[in-house]
């Protein structure tokens, strides 16, 4: 009898994940094993997936290492959600005949959860919820966004949509990165600025750059401390941008107002970690990606993937 090829899918934390698009066909040629856990260390993902043929993975929740690729014989096909994942080593992959395939992608659910966090930081709006069940009315007041500065870190697609975004709130943007031009700020109505201005002038900043060598760490106590005591982070990008005990410190201090993270060094965020106690955090599950039509197109492309692997 045909042994029929296994496939995982990995970090299916909602369950949902058949739920997108039709499955039919590759069920009836193929074993599906779907995982809700996150799984953390290397000898439970080694444990886990020693007989599949296929993993699906969800973005960068779980680490494909050359150290785990070599410990995974059977493996011949990892399909990723997204146009990119660092944390698969491609180069391992080529090496050891296993093939990396990719998804789309919809742009717009990491400026929407960013532009929502700045919303609900500036307005204490879970705090203020939360007060309300509790049976209490009003506690705190709000900070208007009109007529404050916003600095954009990174004014690339997602940082340039940021700014049009605070253009229709009124704000004046300014941005920063290495290779930014004045020209190109102000095709985004943005005002290029030094990073140390930024950090000094804006009541809001808002990191979006990739993560490489080259910009983690790029944001550490250096700039932290130029901010206003009213100014606020906002991170929905990638955790090591920032340096996590720096801003801790920040925070704990009260140097600085707040901050929004959706991001994190280490994901699933650890149950004692400081970002979860703070009462100047904001904090959510990397959720910015996480929305019907981004999961529609993630779930529907990976099966294409499969569909083809498996013809």
């Amino acid at each position: 009898m045909k042994t029929l090829p296994q496939i995982a899918v990995l970090d299916d934390y909602q369950n949902v994940a058949l739920s997108y698009g039709d499955w039919s066909n590759i069920q009836k040629t193929a074993n599906i094993t779907v995982f809700n856990h996150h799984m953390a260390s290397q000898d439970e993902i080694v444990d886990a997936l020693q007989p599949f043929q296929v993993i699906c993975v969800m973005r960068e929740r779980t680490p494909l290492t050359r150290a785990i690729l070599t410990r995974l014989p059977n493996l011949k096909l990892i399909v990723s959600t997204g146009r990119r994942n660092a944390s698969i080593d491609e180069k391992a992959a080529e090496e050891l005949g296993i093939s990396v395939s990719v998804t789309g992608y919809h742009s717009s659910g990491a400026p929407e959860m960013t532009w929502a966090l700045l919303l609900a930081m500036a307005r204490h709006v879970v705090a203020e919820s939360i007060s309300l069940c509790e049976g209490n009315w009003q506690k705190k007041v709000g900070v208007d966004l009109k007529g404050k500065t916003i600095g954009v870190v990174g004014l690339g697609n997602i940082g340039s949509t940021i700014a049009r975004y605070a253009k229709a709130f009124e704000m004046e943007v300014v941005a920063w990165s290495e290779n930014l031009t004045p020209e190109k700020a102000n095709e985004q109505g943005a005002r290029l600025v030094s990073k140390e201005e930024l950090f000094k002038v804006a009541d809001f900043v808002t990191l979006h750059l990739v993560l490489s060598s080259r910009s983690r760490n790029i944001i550490t106590s250096s700039e932290l401390n130029l901010m206003k005591p009213t100014a606020y982070l906002i991170n929905t990008s990638r955790g090591p941008l920032v340096n996590e005990a720096d801003l801790i410190n920040v925070l704990e201090s009260k140097k600085i107002a707040g901050a929004a993270l959706d991001v994190y060094d280490v994901e699933p965020l650890p149950a004692a970690h400081p970002f979860r106690r703070l009462d100047n955090v904001l904090a959510t599950p990397h959720i910015g990606y996480v929305t019907n039509d981004t999961y529609r197109l993630f779930y529907e492309d990976t099966i294409k993937r499969l569909e083809d692997w498996l013809s």
